[in-house]
């Protein structure tokens, strides 16, 4: 059975606000463009699926105006979803500011999504089988309901399934009992360098990756993302972290170009591409994501391909077309 990528998260609404820059507290600023989209692990989904992975969304969604634009979104994309809609309430949302510089700042607002019940992750459970990759993000550890529930999913998972964990910008706010198993279980842990810095206690990238896979159970590997200066991978068999380089581009919105690294990097690791290279790629899907505006930006196949032919990266357009 060939691999998929299975987000055991959640797929919310984006209401992406381009401005100036950000106001200060109690002040005002007028946005430049509005623009409601699917978001959260969305966009990982669709990285994956884009690069020719199967994809699967094993999370919540509702009934409502969220929750119809994220269904919309992901059968546009092809991806099933594997609980049915809550009749309880709508899907959640994100205010998404994206100030000149491309960068993004959050405020989140959950509905159903956060709403997890035990039956819902049984049902989970009972779908995901190996070799599947698991997505795994910190927005669902730190719900009070979800956390626990998902924690214990995780720490369950059989023999031969991946397990990909996300931290997230709420990191330092998942209670230690959620995170401790979760870690355990995890394969790979994919972290900016501000969630790596909470977590590890380190600003150098190479030196927090190293730490944190100490934090891992023997085998495990960490992926630190420093957006154009590439990421620093900490392999597997426990040698020195490695600096994957990035691909200098200019950022018209950064929006996730996170999401758009781990969803690459799950799909490359499914076809069995060894995890240096496999980073490389994700590298040049997260670089050529953030220059289109919007959150879903990750290329297709053949946009990848030939956005690498036009960085000087023929091994990775080589690794692409083989």
């Amino acid at each position: 059975m060939s691999a998929r990528v299975i987000l055991a998260g959640n797929v919310i609404a984006d209401l992406v606000i381009e401005v100036p820059a950000l106001p200060e507290r109690g002040g005002d600023v007028i946005g430049t463009r509005t623009e409601v989209t699917a978001g959260g692990g969305f966009n990982t989904l669709v990285a994956a699926g884009r690069l020719g992975a199967r994809t699967v969304f094993a999370g919540l969604h509702g009934t409502g105006p969220y929750g119809d634009l994220v269904r919309a979104a992901l059968a546009a994309e092809g991806v099933p979803t594997l609980l049915p809609a809550r009749t309880d309430g709508d899907t959640g949302f994100t205010v998404a500011l994206v100030d000149a510089g491309g960068e993004r700042t959050f405020v989140t607002s959950f509905g159903v999504d956060a709403e997890m019940t035990g039956a819902d992750v049984r049902a989970i459970a009972a779908e995901v089988r190996a070799p599947d990759l698991v997505q795994l993000s910190g927005y669902g550890l730190v719900m009070p309901v979800n956390g626990p529930l998902l924690s214990a999913f995780a720490s369950e998972l059989p023999p031969g399934v991946t397990l990909c964990l996300d931290p997230a910008p709420l990191v330092a706010d998942i209670p230690a009992a959620v995170l401790k198993p979760v870690l355990a279980r995890t394969d790979w842990l994919s972290a900016n360098a501000r969630e790596a810095r909470l977590m590890s206690g380190h600003d150098d990238p190479a030196t927090a990756a190293s730490v944190l896979r100490e934090r891992l159970a023997p085998g495990a590997g960490v992926l630190v993302r420093a957006d154009r200066d590439g990421c620093w991978l900490a392999p597997p068999d426990g040698t020195a972290p490695v600096h994957v380089p990035g691909f200098p581009v200019t950022a018209v919105d950064s929006n996730g170009a996170g999401d758009a690294h781990v969803g690459a990097f799950l799909a490359l690791l499914g076809e069995g591409v060894q995890p240096v290279a496999a980073a490389r790629t994700a590298n040049a899907a997260a670089a050529f994501a953030v220059t289109r505006r919007g959150p879903a930006t990750a290329p297709t196949r053949a946009e990848l391909i030939a956005f690498a032919r036009a960085a000087g990266a023929g091994d990775v357009a080589a690794l692409l077309e083989g």
